[in-house]
């Protein structure tokens, strides 16, 4: 029978694996620091960069709106005031002429069937400068139409359509009629 003697006043242990691994985990750690302190040291420096140019820009955006502060108090003056309304008009007029009924009728007949007949149409520009046509059409049926609808949302040159009335064949009138609201993209 034999019989340990443990002359040492702590029994052995085996510490080296943990010593070795929680050396590697402290190494880990301090090069994730390492990087985690460039990672801000950059974002620093952007953010600065970036503060840098907005004031740049904040600037010039000043300088921008003082300019066009003392171009609207010329623009305001009696005498200047006339001139520019004068001119908005006239070229509100230049841009309403410039419409052609012509090219107007000639992008209808693509797309009219045989069966409908335009009753009346209104072309009118909105603010934005874009044409509408206010047509009221014809039809002994409805379906003629309907397909005048469909043909004029699938082409190029005419947009979205609205019908906004739709009256019924009465006594006096055998015929439907339809007022339709649609964009008109002619080149002007």
């Amino acid at each position: 029978m034999r019989i340990q003697i443990n002359l040492a006043r702590e029994p052995f242990r085996k510490d080296r694996p943990v010593l070795i691994g929680s050396a590697v985990v402290a190494a880990l750690l301090f090069g994730t620091l390492a990087l985690l302190l460039s990672l801000a040291i950059v974002d620093r420096q952007a953010s600065r960069e970036t503060a840098l140019e907005l004031a740049k820009i904040t600037r010039q955006q000043g300088r921008v709106r003082a300019e066009q502060a003392k171009i609207d108090g010329a623009l305001r003056q009696q005498g200047n005031t006339d001139v520019l309304d004068r001119s908005v008009f006239l070229n509100a007029l230049i841009f309403r002429k410039a419409i052609s009924w012509t090219r107007i009728f000639a992008d209808l007949e693509k797309v009219m069937p045989a069966q409908v007949r335009v009753v009346t149409i209104r072309p009118q520009v909105n603010a934005r400068n874009q044409i509408t046509l206010d047509m009221t059409v014809a039809a002994e049926n409805p379906e003629p139409v309907l397909g005048l609808i469909a043909k004029l949302e699938t082409t190029d040159v005419f947009g979205s359509t609205s019908v906004s009335v739709i009256t019924p064949p009465s006594q006096s009138d055998p015929v439907y009629r339809y007022r339709i609201m649609v964009t008109y993209a002619q080149k002007l």
